[in-house]
């Protein structure tokens, strides 16, 4: 029963470390393609590229 418990705190922990790693080679990809416009973060819209703030829908292309 323990062993379950760890195995499945390991596995979220694991997850979550390889999400950190995935945005960081994100956005070092990003840093090195400037062609391809500014990084989309996650819940950040349209990444600044037009009038949309807090993660709506952008209607309007800035």
């Amino acid at each position: 029963m323990i062993a379950k418990f760890l195995i499945a705190m390991g596995a979220i922990l694991l997850m979550l470390v390889g999400w950190i790693g995935v945005q960081q080679a994100a956005r070092h990809y990003a840093l090195r393609h400037p062609e391809f416009g500014p990084p989309r973060e996650e819940g950040g819209g349209c990444g600044g590229s037009c009038s949309c703030k807090g993660g709506g829908s952008c209607k309007t292309k800035g």
